[in-house]
């Protein structure tokens, strides 16, 4: 039996990435991201494909808390969870993609 993948606000592995089109976003998710839709996403190329924004190596969604002790590690929290694009509701944890972004990223 292996291990369980680690609990997402301890991993985040799947917010990080240095493409800027990395997230995609779709129509249905620059409805529901709303009033935030402009200042997280925007359009690349020809005008016509939508990706989160990347900010310092990570979607811009995510908010890196650091540890509160010395043993703490950092918690990993998207700021736009309930209203977060499909992709990201579709990667589950422990799946074959949550696997293949953990062992690209963490090693």
């Amino acid at each position: 039996m292996s291990n369980p993948p680690p609990d997402c606000l301890r991993c985040g592995a799947c917010c990080f990435s240095r493409a800027e089109r990395f997230v995609r976003v779709t129509g249905a998710d620059w409805t529901r991201l709303g009033d935030a839709a402009e200042r997280v996403a925007h359009f690349i190329g020809q005008g016509n494909e939508a990706f989160m924004r990347m900010t310092a190596g990570h979607c811009i969604a995510l908010e890196v808390r650091p540890g509160t002790g010395a043993d703490e590690e950092p918690e990993y929290i998207c700021t736009l969870y309930d209203r977060r694009p499909q992709i990201c509701r579709d990667l589950a944890r422990g799946s074959p993609e949550c696997e293949g972004e953990r062992a690209v990223k963490t090693g």
